[in-house]
């Protein structure tokens, strides 16, 4: 499908890249289904000024960041849920740098951001259910210092 406008990027075609220690994981664990949680907000504050009552000055404080969330289908022996499993069981955290890549129409990186210090705060699993087919979905939450976007 060919966009009209070029410089639009259709949300559907991403990767999501963890580099622990460096090393890329391998393939199972850049496929989601689904990214959220790309935000930031800048908490302000104010400073009133002596003798002005009509207004008082408002300044940045520090930008803050909601987590980011991952779904995929459920796999297994994958490193990612390696380091969830090493938080949930044994409290122990390594950071790692997340890149979440989306492609262009030719399949090429076009725009992306970058977390920093990135670390596991929830997972939680799709309800097993009898009477469906459907596919278990894994979601999962990490935490951040701070994301940057990146040009790719």
């Amino acid at each position: 499908m060919k966009l009209k406008d070029p410089d639009l990027i259709l949300s559907y075609r991403f990767g999501v890249f963890f580099f622990e220690g460096g090393v890329q994981p391998n393939m199972v664990d850049i496929r989601f289904q689904k990214v959220s949680g790309l935000r930031a907000d800048m908490t302000m504050g104010s400073i009133t000024e002596g003798g002005e009552n009509l207004y008082t000055h408002r300044i940045p404080k520090r930008a803050d960041y909601g987590n980011l969330i991952l779904e995929r289908g459920i796999v297994i022996k994958s490193s990612v849920q390696t380091s969830f499993n090493d938080v949930f069981t044994f409290f122990k955290f390594s950071p790692a740098s997340v890149l979440v890549t989306v492609y262009n129409d030719q399949n090429k990186p076009a725009t992306g951001w970058l977390f920093h210090k990135a670390f596991p705060v929830k997972w939680s699993f799709g309800d097993l259910d009898a009477n469906a087919s459907s596919v278990i979905i894994e979601t999962m939450e990490l935490a951040y210092t701070m994301f940057q976007n990146v040009e790719v």
